[in-house]
C-alpha cells in the first residue's frame, strides 16, 4: 500500500525523530527539508548559499527555492512506493504547488500528522539541542521568532489540509515509543 504522508508541527515538536520512526514502520522516504537545505549549506552550494541568508535570521527559504528542491525529490525511485515530507509544505502556496505535482503523477495524499507541542518546552527543546549539536542558528531570538513565523504561515496550511480531512493531530510530547504508537493509531483511524 502506497504511503503519501505529510508531517507537520513547530520547529523542535520533534517531526524529524518521529519522521525517521515513521518511515522505518512503513518501508517509506522520509524527506527533510530542513536536512536538505543544511546539507547545502555545508557544501557551500549556489542553493546553499541563498538559503543561509534566510536560516540565519530564522526565516523560510523562498517557496521558488524549496518548491524546486521539492519537485526534484518527489522526482527520484526511491519514493514510487511512498514518502513522509518534513518541513514542507508550510505556505498555502506551497500546498498548491504539491498539489499540482501530485496531480501530475495521478497520486494524492494520504494523510498529515500534525505534532502539536507547548512553545515554552519547544523553546527549551531546542536550546538544548543547539547546545549539543553546536547549531549556531538556533538562539533563543531566533527560535522564538521562528515559532512566530511557524504560527502566521502554518495555520492556513493546516487548515487547508483540515478541510480535506487528512489531519491526524497528535500530542508530540512524551516518551519517542508513546508518541510514535500515537501517530500510527492516528493513521490506523
Amino acid at each position: 500500500m502506497t504511503k503519501r504522508l505529510l508531517i507537520v508541527g513547530p520547529p523542535g515538536s520533534g517531526k524529524g525523530t518521529q519522521a525517521a520512526r515513521i518511515t522505518e514502520g512503513l518501508g517509506v522516504v522520509a524527506i527533510s527539508t530542513g536536512d536538505i537545505f543544511r546539507a547545502n549549506v555545508k557544501e557551500m552550494t549556489p542553493l546553499g548559499i541563498e538559503a543561509k541568508k534566510y536560516m540565519d535570521r530564522g526565516d523560510y527559504v523562498p517557496d521558488s527555492v524549496t518548491n524546486s528542491m521539492v519537485e526534484d525529490r518527489l522526482a527520484q525511485d526511491d519514493v514510487k512506493d511512498g514518502f513522509l515530507l518534513d518541513g514542507y509544505p508550510r505556505t498555502v502556496a506551497q500546498v498548491e504547488f504539491l498539489d499540482g505535482v501530485l496531480k501530475a503523477k495521478g497520486q494524492d495524499l494520504d494523510a498529515v500528522i500534525l505534532l502539536t507541542a507547548d512553545e515554552d518546552e519547544l523553546v527549551k527543546r531546542l536550546l538544548k539541542r543547539a547546545e549539543i549539536e553546536g547549531r549556531d542558528d538556533d538562539t533563543e531570538d531566533v527560535i522564538r521568532h521562528r515559532l512566530s513565523v511557524y504560527k502566521e504561515q502554518t495555520a492556513d496550511v493546516v487548515a487547508a489540509y483540515r478541510d480535506r480531512g487528512l489531519v491526524r493531530e497528535v500530542d508530540g510530547l512524551g516518551e519517542l515509543d508513546e508518541v510514535t504508537a500515537r501517530i500510527m493509531d492516528a493513521l490506523k483511524a
